[in-house]
């Protein structure tokens, strides 16, 4: 009769997948199968995993070895202090966003009834976000993919976050309605971009990165659009990528906005422009 092979204890299991992944990854993907803490998986390395868990584990690395982001292999990702589902039907939201949120706070954290507008909405970490921090704002959440819409009402739903979601391309199924403050981060790699095939992205729905030769496709016509949904003193903020101030600037110049800027995220690269729309 054969012999059930033993399971390795927490540090040994930790020491196998250190030879395949980054051991912050290896821990992450741990603790998530032993729905435990940082504090208890450091505190007990001599606790040996039931087969399952050895399992579970081993499928785990060995797929993030493979590439897939651990966000999609655990399932969330935290966002503004909140965790946040992530399913491969939406980006995975990253640190950079948040500056989004602190912009919009900055700007109207002293109006609380603002009406809100987050465009291309995904997770819903953005919308989201600005709901719990803004109670008594009104907060409208669109994209167009109806799945990435389910994540995000799972997380609002999670969250207690109260937030009407709409299904549409950008503005198109918005009518007349108006916001002080509309938020975005669209689409801005360029469709040739050699990053689409490296690191998480090559996982991510290529709809929410790609945004035609230069990448300016969407931030483009969301700058021309966005005059028509805006109360005067409104503000626009769209995140972009790292080379892409200057260009944003001038959409937002060409669609007719003042008090123009870009604002540099947590490494120094300017990430987020804007500007305030006056009215015509």
């Amino acid at each position: 009769m054969k012999m059930a092979e033993a399971t390795p204890h927490i540090g040994g299991a930790l020491n196998w997948a250190r030879a395949r992944i980054a051991v912050v990854d290896a821990r992450i993907l741990l603790r998530h199968v032993l729905q435990c803490s940082a504090a208890r998986l450091a505190a007990y390395p001599e606790a040996r995993l039931e087969a399952p868990e050895w399992a579970e584990f081993r499928s785990l690395v060995e797929r993030r070895e493979a590439g897939e982001p651990v966000a999609y292999l655990t399932g969330e990702r935290e966002f503004f202090g909140h965790p946040f589902i992530v399913t491969p039907a939406v980006l995975i939201p990253r640190p950079d966003t948040e500056l989004l949120v602190e912009l919009a706070l900055a700007h109207f954290g002293d109006k609380p009834h603002t009406r809100v507008l987050d465009l291309g909405t995904g997770s819903g970490a953005l919308a989201i976000s600005l709901a719990l921090e803004l109670p008594q704002a009104d907060v409208v959440a669109v994209d167009r993919s109806r799945e990435a819409l389910w994540v995000a009402m799972a997380n609002a739903a999670r969250l207690r976050a109260s937030i009407s979601f709409v299904l549409g391309d950008w503005f198109s199924s918005l009518g007349d309605d108006h916001y002080q403050l509309i938020v975005a981060n669209p689409p801005y790699i360029a469709a040739a971009d050699p990053h689409l095939d490296e690191g998480d992205v090559r996982f991510e729905p290529s709809t929410a990165l790609v945004a035609g030769p230069d990448g300016l496709d969407d931030l483009a016509a969301i700058a021309a659009q966005a005059p028509r949904h805006l109360e005067p003193g409104g503000w626009l903020f769209m995140e972009h990528g790292f080379d892409q101030a200057a260009a944003v600037r001038g959409l937002l110049t060409d669609g007719g906005f003042s008090s123009i800027a870009s604002w540099k995220d947590l490494a120094g690269i300017e990430r987020v422009s804007g500007g305030q729309w006056r009215g015509r």
